[in-house]
């Protein structure tokens, strides 16, 4: 069992950055991928970044903006996020998933593919 809790979301004006924080505690942080995903009321959960021992990929929508480490001693993975835009808008959310040979094929954009889930941090982009 993993649990995760994301923190950082707050309102933000347009152009400004913010970092989320996502904790973890339960089996050994390592052998998980920790991804970052968005979602909008009715949309559905679209990948912003993920984090492993094997690299960091980032979706094309945040790809210059976004930035995510991973402290392993506190069992924390961050996101950076900056030049904010409205349309950034959205529930924040951390995911871990065990790292298996075909995820590793698949990469990490597949919210299917996440075994844990946080309650998600709202980031507002607004004036």
């Amino acid at each position: 069992q993993v649990q995760l809790v994301e923190s950082g979301g707050s309102l933000v004006q347009p152009g400004g950055s913010l970092r989320l924080s996502c904790a973890a505690s339960g089996r050994t942080f390592s052998r998980y991928v920790i991804g970052w995903f968005r979602q909008t009321p009715g949309q559905r959960r679209v990948f912003v970044a993920g984090i492993s021992w094997s690299g960091i990929r980032y979706a094309d929508s945040v790809n210059g903006r976004c930035t995510s480490s991973a402290d392993n001693g506190k069992n924390k993975v961050y996101m950076q996020l900056s030049s904010l835009k409205p349309e950034d808008t959205a529930v924040y959310y951390c995911g871990a998933a065990l790292i298996t040979d075909s995820r590793l094929q698949r990469g990490p954009t597949d919210p299917l593919d996440y075994d844990y889930w946080g309650q998600g941090t709202q980031v507002t982009v607004s004036s």
